[in-house]
C-alpha cells in the first residue's frame, strides 16, 4: 500500500473514484479481491455477474443482495440495460474464460473476451476509467522479462483473445478517447484462489507436512500478490489520464520463480523435510521455463510497484485461510458447492402478446426470490398478433429465455411438448400465456417438489367465470374422474411442476394426439395438488368455446376411458333382452287378442329408438377409430419453424437438432 507524506493512501484513492463503480467478474479470484477492498470504503460498488446465484465467493463473503446485479456480457441488450439502470462511472472489467485447462471451450473463450468486452465498452461513454484485467499470456512464447512494446507471440486461444482486446482497447482510446489501460497480469495469488490450483494447493499440503504431485522444478512464473493486484487496478483508475489512454501495463514483480524455489520457500514456512515428486503431474501445453515480467512502466505510468515478496504474500494467504476455517469452510464451499435448482418454465403462448411482458417479470421476481437457476421457454404456437416481436424483445436481454417458434398452430398440449423437449430444468412448469396460471403460486410447487413430490399439479378450487361455466368445468372433471380407467385429479389443468424424470418418460410416449394432464397422472410417481384460484384472462378474449370445450372434453374421455365402449356392449345385451320379452308378449298377445289392430306408433318409435341407438355406437366406434387414424399417419407433433437460443435465432433443421443434442 502506498504510503508517506504527500502521498494518498488506498482509501483515499478508492473514495476518489468517480461513481458508481462496477465490477465485471466480480464472482472470480481477483474480482473478489477488488470488491472486498472497495467496498471497506464505498456502498456504490456493484459485482456484476451472470450467475447471482451460484458463486461459492459473493455467497461466503455475505455481501447486501443491492450490492450484486445480474448481467450477461455476451447479450448487448444486458448489458446496456445495466448501464441504463446505473450509469457506472468507473468499470473494472475482470470477466473471462480460458485461463485455466479446464475451461476449454474456444468459442466461449472468444465470445466471453472479445464480444464481452466489446459489448461493454460501446456502453461506456461519458465514463471516468476502465480497467481491464489483460493477461501476461498475451506474451505467449515472448514471455521472457517483455517489455510492454515486445513482440506478443500468443500461444494459446485465450491469449489470442487477451491480445485482441489489448487491440480494441487502443482503438477506443485513440479514435474514441475512452479512458481505458489494460493490465497485464502475471501469477497472481493469494486468498479467494481457487483450492485446486497450485499456492492453496502447496498451503494446504505443506500444513499436513507434504508436498503435492508435481511438474518440472525449472517451470517458472512471476508470483503477485492479490493485495498487490487489487492495488494496481485502483492506481490504475485513480491515475487515469489522456497520456495512458489505451495502454496495456505488466504488473508482475519482475522476479523470475522457479516451482522449485516455491516449493522451497514453502518446505521453510512449514518445516517440511520431504522431497516433491518431479514430473508426476504433466506439463500444460503453454507452460514455458522462463515466464516472469517487467514492470517498470506500471511504476511510470500509475505509480505502482509491488510490495509483498512472495514469502510474505504465502505468509498472508495462510493466515487468511485459518481466518476463514479454509477446511470446514472454504473447501466445502468449492469442492461441494450447494446444489441449486434449476427451473425450466414452459409457457404455452396464443395472443397472449399483452400478458407476456407482465408474466416475464412476474416469473424473474419470483424464481429470484426462490434463489434458484431459471429458464424460460416461451413457445409461440403461431400466434397471429404481435407476440413474436414481443418474445424477439425479450429473448434479446434475457439469456435465460429461450422462443420456440411453429411453423402452424398446433395446440397448447403440442406446444408444452416442444418447449419440454428444450427444458434442461431439474423441474419443468408448464403455464399458460394468458396469466390464468399465476406464477406466484409457484413457490408452492416448488416447496412440495423440495419435499419429494415428483408431480405437482395445480387444482382449481375456483374460477373467477360464470356460474354456469364453474359448474360445467367442475361437472366434467368429476364426470372424466369416474370414466377413466386410472385416477386423473380433479380440477386440474395443466398448470404444474414435473420433476425431470417424469418428463422425459413424457417426452418418449409415442402417441401423437396427447391430453397432457391424463398422461401426467397416467405415468405415475408421486404426486399431489396445490390449491389456487384461477383469475379471469387479463388481456383479450378466452381462445375456448363451448364447441372447443366439447372438443377437449371428447378427446379427454376417449384417451383415458373405456367406458362408453363398455356401455355399448352392455346397452347391446339389454336391447336384446328387451327386443327378445317383446317378441314374446307380441306372441302372447296375438294369441290372446288376435282382433287387436297393430301399432304404427309404436313400430316408429322402436324404429327411431334403435336407429339412434346405431348412430350412438356408430360415432362412439368412429371415435376410437379416428384416434387410430391420427395415430396409424405417424406425422411429428409438431414443426418447428424456428428457436432461438441465447440471442441467436436457428431456422434451419440441422441448426435445431444440433441444438437439441447440446442440451440433451
Amino acid at each position: 500500500m502506498e504510503s508517506g507524506k504527500g502521498k494518498p493512501t488506498i482509501e483515499e484513492k478508492i473514495k476518489n473514484l468517480k461513481g458508481p463503480i462496477f465490477i465485471f467478474g466480480a464472482s472470480g479470484f481477483i474480482g473478489t479481491n477488488l470488491l472486498e477492498q472497495v467496498l471497506r470504503y464505498r456502498t456504490d460498488c456493484y459485482a456484476i455477474t451472470h450467475d447471482i446465484r451460484h458463486s461459492w465467493r459473493l455467497k461466503l463473503l455475505n455481501l447486501q443482495p443491492r450490492n450484486i446485479l445480474f448481467c450477461d456480457i455476451l447479450f448487448k441488450n444486458s448489458v446496456q440495460q445495466i448501464f441504463k439502470d446505473y450509469q457506472p462511472r468507473t468499470i473494472f472489467n475482470l470477466a473471462a474464460y480460458g485461463a485455466y485447462s479446464k475451461q476449454n471451450q474456444a468459442n466461449l473463450t472468444y465470445e466471453t473476451n472479445v464480444l464481452g468486452a466489446l459489448n461493454i465498452l460501446e456502453e461506456c461513454s461519458g465514463i471516468s476509467a476502465y480497467i481491464h484485467a489483460g493477461s501476461s499470456s498475451e506474451y505467449g512464447l515472448n514471455c521472457e522479462d517483455p517489455k510492454e512494446t515486445d513482440e506478443l507471440l500468443p500461444n494459446s486461444h485465450y491469449a489470442v483473445s487477451k491480445v485482441s482486446v489489448s487491440y480494441l482497447l487502443k482503438y477506443y482510446a485513440k479514435i474514441q478517447s475512452l479512458p481505458c489501460v489494460n493490465l497485464r497480469l502475471y501469477s497472481v495469488y493469494g486468498p479467494w484462489e481457487e483450492p485446486d490450483r497450485l499456492v492453496p494447493k502447496l498451503i494446504e499440503n505443506g500444513k499436513q507436512g507434504k508436498l503435492p504431485p508435481l511438474v518440472s522444478p525449472e517451470i517458472s512464473r512471476d508470483f503477485v500478490y492479490t493485495t498487490d493486484c487489487v492495488n494496481a487496478f485502483i492506481n490504475a483508475a485513480f491515475h487515469m489520464n489522456p497520456a495512458i489512454y489505451g495502454e496495456s501495463i505488466n504488473i508482475g514483480t519482475g522476479t523470475k520463480t522457479t516451482l522449485k524455489e516455491l516449493v522451497g520457500t514453502i518446505s521453510s514456512i512449514f518445516t517440511i523435510t520431504t522431497q516433491p515428486d518431479w514430473g508426476k503431474m504433466p506439463n500444460r501445453k503453454w507452460d514455458l521455463k522462463n515466464w516472469y515480467g517487467n514492470y517498470h512502466k506500471a511504476k511510470t505510468l500509475i505509480h505502482w510497484e509491488p510490495e509483498t515478496t512472495l514469502e510474505q504474500g504465502l505468509l498472508k494467504t495462510n493466515a487468511w485461510q485459518e481466518e476463514l476455517n479454509y477446511q470446514t469452510v472454504i473447501l466445502p464451499a468449492f469442492n461441494q458447492p450447494e446444489k441449486l435448482n434449476r427451473i425450466s418454465c414452459v409457457i404455452a403462448c396464443y395472443k397472449d402478446a399483452q400478458a407476456i411482458p407482465i408474466m416475464y417479470q412476474r416469473l424473474t421476481k419470483t424464481f429470484n426470490e426462490l434463489k434458484v437457476r431459471y429458464e424460460i421457454i416461451f413457445v409461440n404456437d403461431a400466434s397471429p398478433d404481435t407476440t413474436q416481436d414481443v418474445l424477439d424483445t425479450i429473448c434479446e436481454k434475457d439469456s435465460d429465455v429461450i422462443v420456440i417458434t411453429h411453423s402452424r398452430n398446433f395446440g397448447s398440449q403440442s406446444a408444452f411438448l416442444s418447449g419440454m423437449e428444450i427444458a434442461s430444468g431439474d423441474a419443468i412448469v408448464l403455464m399458460d400465456g394468458d396469466l390464468q396460471d399465476p406464477p406466484e403460486v409457484i413457490p408452492e410447487f416448488y416447496e412440495k417438489w423440495m419435499d419429494g413430490f415428483e408431480v405437482v399439479y395445480g387444482k382449481r378450487i375456483k374460477r373467477e367465470t360464470s356460474f354456469l361455466m364453474n359448474t360445467c368445468y367442475k361437472l366434467f372433471y368429476r364426470i372424466l374422474s369416474k370414466l377413466s380407467y386410472i385416477p386423473i385429479p380433479v380440477d386440474a389443468g395443466d398448470f404444474s411442476m414435473m420433476d425431470r424424470k417424469v418428463v422425459n418418460e413424457l417426452i418418449l410416449l409415442p402417441e401423437k394426439e396427447q391430453f397432457l394432464r391424463g398422461l401426467r397422472a397416467w405415468v405415475g410417481f408421486k404426486q399431489t395438488g396445490v390449491d389456487y384460484v384461477r383469475p379471469e384472462r387479463m388481456f383479450g378474449k378466452s381462445t375456448n368455446n363451448w364447441r372447443k370445450n366439447i372438443w377437449w372434453a371428447k378427446k379427454a374421455i376417449f384417451s383415458f376411458s373405456f367406458v362408453p365402449l363398455e356401455v355399448l356392449s352392455y346397452l347391446g345385451f339389454i336391447l336384446t333382452g328387451v327386443s327378445f320379452l317383446t317378441m314374446i308378449a307380441q306372441i302372447i298377445a296375438k294369441i290372446l287378442y288376435p282382433n287387436v289392430p297393430h301399432g304404427l306408433t309404436t313400430i316408429i318409435v322402436l324404429v327411431l329408438f334403435f336407429g339412434g341407438i346405431q348412430l350412438l355406437a356408430v360415432s362412439i366406434l368412429g371415435e376410437y377409430l379416428s384416434k387410430v387414424f391420427e395415430e396409424s399417419k405417424g406425422r411429428p407433433k409438431f414443426i418447428r419453424k424456428s428457436i432461438t437460443y441465447r440471442g441467436k435465432k436457428l431456422n434451419t433443421a440441422i441448426e435445431m437438432g444440433n441444438l437439441l443434442k447440446t442440451i440433451k
